[in-house]
């Protein structure tokens, strides 16, 4: 199905956590369909490179170096906007699989920080940019974890459930205002670095996640439903969408081909 193009006023997409993965696939697919992309991550030389890779490509891209936790920060870099279009809340993850009783409570504090006040620093440094735009839309990339809870997952599923909700309340509280608010949540997702971040470089857990599994969903796919939903008319509100791959039936049903 055709996208439609971005208006002159939508026309900057901003995309956190762009540095790998689903993030750096989303600008990518942004970029392609007409938007001006602002690339923001800590790891400056990798969305530096993107940028420059984008830019090549015939498309227009920027890299701003950015942690999503800091507010100051987040409000300095929203400062340098007069509208954004787009607003792409990916920069998250997970640390972790240990159960409740020996979670460790480090590990549960980042993993809100990120996902949850991360976006929220994002949304609310950015929500008058988008309103002003006239065509706004904020993407709160999720996660299936935010939907359903599985043993090990206690923490995840709680930033996740938290990013979920502060979604469905924004949507409630603007409506009526030019912007849509979109909530992506994937299922299993096997990029270069989720899971082995999520076991601290241990490359034999990591693997293990997709152990047997025919076809995990890419970074790639995920962006690509991102990338369908932002271009729907400006009418349309996708207010959200869960994907997985087909050998999975829930977060803790999965086919797996031994």
């Amino acid at each position: 199905m055709a996208t439609a193009a971005p208006s002159a006023a939508s026309r900057i997409a901003v995309v956190t956590g762009a540095s790998s993965g689903i993030g750096a696939a989303t600008a990518r697919q942004l970029a392609a369909a007409g938007y001006r992309v602002v690339l923001t991550a800590r790891r400056k030389d990798r969305i530096e490179a993107l940028a420059e890779e984008i830019t090549a490509a015939g498309h227009q891209a920027t890299a701003y170096q950015l942690d999503v936790t800091d507010r100051a920060a987040v409000d300095e870099f929203a400062s340098a906007f007069k509208t954004v279009g787009v607003l792409v809340n990916n920069a998250g993850g997970a640390l972790g699989a240990d159960p409740v009783a020996t979670g460790d409570p480090a590990d549960w504090r980042t993993m809100y920080e990120t996902n949850v006040i991360g976006t929220l620093n994002l949304t609310q440094a950015l929500l008058p940019k988008l309103d002003a735009s006239g065509d706004g839309t904020v993407v709160v990339v999720s996660s299936t974890a935010g939907h359903g809870t599985y043993e090990g997952g206690a923490g995840y599923v709680a930033a996740k459930h938290g990013a979920h909700v502060l979604a469905e309340t924004l949507r409630l509280e603007i409506v009526g205002r030019p912007v849509r608010v979109i909530e992506i949540a994937p299922g299993m997702v096997r990029t270069d670095e989720f899971a082995l971040t999520r076991f601290g470089g241990d490359q034999k857990k990591a693997e293990k996640v997709y152990e047997g599994v025919a076809e995990p969903l890419t970074a790639e796919d995920v962006a690509d439903t991102i990338t369908w939903a932002v271009t729907r008319p400006s009418h349309v509100n996708v207010d959200l969408l869960v994907l997985r791959p087909r050998a999975q039936a829930s977060n803790t049903k999965v086919h797996r081909e031994v």
